[in-house]
């Protein structure tokens, strides 16, 4: 959660950033007391698998796909998932969790010896299929986001669901141009795309 002395930003508002749609999910639940907000989960989806551009993650998210819209779908029929945000193969970023709730993202998972990661995490889905390459606009938005997010909540580290669920998880995936994203932010390797 963001700390009682952290000024108001006009970036947020109640853990909702002003520069995605916003479109809630009811896949979410409270954080622990006092949990530190300090690492992004980097992921990938695409409904189903290496289709670009529909709303099925949208509707995945909120509890409104069609199960029997696709013969992929029967494989997670019943899914209550969720993560804070979506950005698009365009750029366009979705919201469906306040940053200050516990998105459903991770699943079992650990990062640096501490467990359960949605309690501590932001959960960010691109738009893509794991080992495959994703776009300039998505690079360029998801270090806006982090950027975002590092003004509001203390975020120290970046992982993606391959490292704090290894083994059960492989997204983003070889596709994903992890030092291409630490030149953006200007951050240390050690705090990037590491267990």
């Amino acid at each position: 959660m963001a700390t009682a002395e952290a000024p108001a930003s006009p970036l947020w508002s109640g853990g909702w950033y002003r520069r995605a749609r916003a479109l809630p999910s009811p896949n979410f639940g409270p954080r622990p007391p006092a949990a530190a907000i300090d690492l992004v989960v980097v992921h990938s989806i695409s409904l189903p698998p290496g289709r670009y551009g529909g709303d099925e993650v949208q509707a995945l998210f909120t509890n409104r796909l069609d199960w029997d819209a696709h013969p992929y779908f029967q494989q997670i029929r019943g899914m209550e998932v969720s993560a804070h945000f979506y950005v698009r193969r365009t750029g366009v970023l979705w919201q469906f969790v306040s940053v200050d709730d516990r998105a459903w993202h991770a699943g079992r998972s650990s990062f640096r010896g501490r467990d359960n990661c949605n309690d501590y995490s932001v959960g960010v889905e691109l738009e893509g299929l794991e080992g495959e390459r994703f776009t300039a606009r998505q690079y360029e938005r998801l270090a806006r986001l982090i950027q975002a997010l590092r003004q509001r909540y203390p975020i120290t580290d970046i992982a993606g669901h391959e490292h704090v669920a290894p083994g059960r998880k492989h997204d983003p995936g070889p596709g994903f141009d992890w030092p291409r994203l630490q030149r953006a932010l200007h951050w240390a390797p050690a705090h990037i795309g590491h267990a």
